[in-house]
């Protein structure tokens, strides 16, 4: 077979794999890209890490509790940008609203001493933890309800309206 034949053959299998089938009025759909970022109503497990000092650190959701956790990455100049405004938040908190940032690279050397955060701060669990989450895009500010349900999140840089919903009482 000629080049241009192969070609013909590919796209006509190519066509004919999104035609619709015998009966079916549908063409096949190709599965949707992976969601961005978690959804309201999704649930973070409980987890276990380790803080930026070295300490173990378990993260669990029980019954009236209120987190928020705060996804940067090191090298993120939208995150560089947020974390002054999460330091503020984070100084204004409501009593009993737990804060906690984690960071999902391994940050350069110096980093920590280049950088000021207010808040407390473990290291991710993992890529399968962070992928099972969907948080493949950061920053991003989850406010979490009791047993981990996502009750409200913010991607990206948010303007302080938006972070004070997600910090709110």
């Amino acid at each position: 077979m000629s080049q241009s034949t192969v070609s013909r053959a590919v796209l006509l299998a190519g066509a004919l794999a999104l035609a619709p089938t015998a009966g079916s009025s549908q063409p096949v759909v190709p599965p949707a890209a992976p969601p961005q970022a978690p959804s309201k109503g999704d649930v973070v497990p409980a987890f276990e890490s380790m803080t930026i000092q070295g300490q173990p650190h378990k993260v669990d959701f029980p019954k009236g509790s209120r987190t928020v956790l705060l996804f940067f990455l090191s090298g993120c100049p939208h995150c560089h940008k947020m974390i002054p405004e999460w330091n503020r938040a984070y100084d204004r908190r409501p009593k009993g609203l737990e804060v906690l940032g984690v960071i999902m690279d391994q940050e350069p050397p110096g980093f920590w001493s280049s950088i000021s955060v207010a808040f407390p701060v473990v290291r991710a669990p993992g890529r399968e933890f962070l992928r099972q989450l969907n948080v493949n895009r950061a920053p991003l500010a989850l406010r979490v309800g009791e047993g981990g349900r996502i009750a409200d999140l913010a991607l990206g840089e948010t303007d302080l309206i938006r972070l004070g919903e997600i910090f709110k009482p």
